[in-house]
């Protein structure tokens, strides 16, 4: 007979393996999976331990653990909040934390639930990303930020906490693909440039707009000349086709791009 909480299986070449999981309110929660029964049976005792202390999030690491950190997260939030989550999401009156590692805690708004609780968070350098129908795709994504922009340039997180991913703390400085705004001969000025082997000034322009549209016209004029390279292309809201044109044929392009000769 199996302790209390274990379950046997078996793996596809034959291999077994223990499954641990244990029923709160009427909830059945799998724990995870073992190599042995002892340890099975260690994860569903130190569960039940959980939902009947008053042990925080932070209190996880104080022992060995058999219960994963994220599984942890889990069944804290159900055992306060009376929601389980799958992803690991603690509840606060006013936005959500997504406790990514014991070290590192992200905060959401609220209108974000949704989509976090059914998406893992994933980590690649300093990029969070998750999957979704097998692409990766940026969390900065969600908010308008572009993905190759760099933060203090493009994007600032207004009181200087990159973790805090609330709507209201986030500011986007330069929203178009290869546009930044700086000082030129005393000018304040939109300049647009684009990634080649380096990076080429395609010109410099009064209106953030201007220079959006030239980027666009750029890229036009680079895959016309052979490169193939893919480049994101600016949306450009509240202009019609005739107002977009207009300027997309007034704007100037630097030589550089206007006699581009692919290798």
């Amino acid at each position: 007979m199996l302790l209390s909480g274990v379950y046997v299986a078996k793996k596809a070449n034959g291999e077994i393996y223990y499954r641990a999981s244990f029923t709160y309110k009427n909830k059945h929660i799998s724990l995870g999976s073992y190599s042995n029964e002892d340890d099975a049976n260690s994860a569903y005792i130190e569960a039940k331990s959980l939902i009947e202390s008053s042990l925080s999030i932070d209190d996880y690491g104080l022992h060995n653990r058999f219960l994963s950190f994220e599984k942890w997260v889990c069944i804290v939030n159900y055992r306060d909040n009376n929601i389980y989550f799958k992803t690991p999401i603690y509840m606060k009156p006013k936005h959500f934390e997504y406790h990514y590692d014991p070290e590192i805690t992200y905060k959401f708004d609220v209108d974000d639930l949704f989509y976090f609780s059914t998406h893992k968070i994933m980590k690649r350098g300093k990029h969070l990303f998750v999957s979704d129908y097998g692409m990766q795709i940026s969390i900065l994504s969600r908010y308008g930020i572009k993905k190759y922009a760099v933060e203090g340039r493009d994007y600032i997180f207004k009181n200087g906490d990159n973790t805090d991913l609330r709507y209201e703390n986030i500011e986007i400085i330069n929203k178009y693909t290869g546009v930044e705004k700086n000082t030129y001969k005393g000018r304040s000025l939109f300049t647009a440039s684009i990634h080649i082997n380096g990076n080429i000034i395609i010109g410099r322009y009064k209106s953030e707009v201007n220079a959006a549209i030239a980027y666009n016209k750029a890229v036009d004029i680079l895959h016309s000349r052979g490169l193939s390279k893919n480049f994101d292309k600016n949306y450009i809201e509240d202009l019609s086709n005739i107002e977009y044109a207009k300027k997309y044929n007034m704007l100037s392009i630097s030589r550089k791009i206007r006699e581009f000769t692919h290798p």
